[in-house]
């Protein structure tokens, strides 16, 4: 999440009493998570053999749970509980919104845009020409959709991020500070959901179309010109190539990547990246091809054992 303003390292410091370790006048423009950071951001680690990977990251400064050695550009901030300093920057810069009003009067919405009864719009959406958004759809706060979009009755737009930090036997909720953007002639069926970014983008770029009950994780990017049919499910940040196919019943695992024009077949479990152009079937999948023919092999096994049996 990129901040609506820059900000000195000493004015992030006061808000979660951290002791700075670097230059206090150093400017801050953002706040993500470790994976997404750039020149500019603030992140956190709060386990000892992640030092190394948050400290020669992106990020510019680190939130820290203790004094350590800090590389030559980089500041720290040390505070007892990273993550509870990271969650209450995020909700800080970006707070929970409750949405009371139906619609917003705080959203730029195009004059051509269609929005039917029951329909909520949250504030700071910002929605293009010639879209429609139909009955009883939610659209959060800080999503973008672009031009000649529809999105179908009952679909969900935003939703916080599946996201959790287990302490103690607990599970705390991540609080979700990044956006949905939709971009140009894409089409979201019936009672889907699309997670907004934890501090990034979720994307769903131009021409690609979604049939109904799909779910697609935070931070997931999906290219141009896919098609994704019911009930399939892609897990957070996993990236999607365009112009690739996805049949019904499809479950994805997170941090994958999906090449282009790839086509993957019903009820098939992805669990690793798939290579660009090919075909993909089973679960876990691999090659259409080579799949049907260990299925061909299986139905065979009991023939095989009936003369294997004979032989002995």
């Amino acid at each position: 999440m990129k901040l609506h303003k820059t900000y000195q390292l000493t004015d992030i410091a006061s808000l979660i009493d951290a002791q700075i370790i670097g230059d206090p006048e150093f400017p801050v423009t953002g706040i993500n998570e470790i994976h997404k950071v750039t020149p500019g951001d603030v992140t956190f680690v709060d386990i000892e053999k992640y030092y190394k990977k948050a400290l020669t990251s992106d990020a510019s400064v680190v939130i820290i749970d203790k004094k350590t050695a800090c590389p030559e550009g980089k500041h720290l901030l040390v505070v007892d509980k990273p993550f509870n300093a990271y969650n209450f920057l995020a909700k800080y810069f970006r707070p929970p919104y409750f949405n009371q009003n139906g619609q917003s009067a705080n959203s730029s919405i195009h004059p051509s845009v269609i929005i039917e009864n029951g329909a909520i719009i949250a504030d700071h959406v910002e929605i293009g020409e010639g879209t429609v958004i139909k009955a009883n759809a939610v659209i959060a706060p800080h999503v973008k959709i672009g031009k000649r979009v529809i999105i179908e009755q009952g679909t969900v737009i935003g939703s916080d991020a599946f996201y959790f930090k287990k302490e103690n036997g607990k599970h705390t909720h991540w609080h979700s500070c990044g956006r949905v953007i939709i971009e140009d002639d894409v089409h979201i069926g019936a009672v889907c959901s699309i997670a907004r970014g934890v501090s990034g983008d979720t994307i769903i770029r131009e021409g690609s179309k979604l049939d109904c009950h799909i779910h697609i994780g935070h931070g997931v990017v999906i290219g141009k010109h896919c098609l994704i049919a019911a009930l399939s499910g892609i897990s957070g940040k996993t990236i999607v190539g365009d112009n690739v196919t996805i049949y019904g019943q499809v479950g994805i695992a997170q941090n994958l990547h999906i090449g282009d024009g790839v086509t993957i077949y019903a009820k098939s479990g992805v669990m690793e990246d798939l290579e660009a152009g090919k075909t993909y079937f089973g679960s876990p999948t691999s090659e259409a091809r080579e799949k049907m023919k260990e299925y061909i092999m299986l139905k065979k096994l009991p023939e095989i054992w009936d003369k294997v049996k004979r032989m002995v």
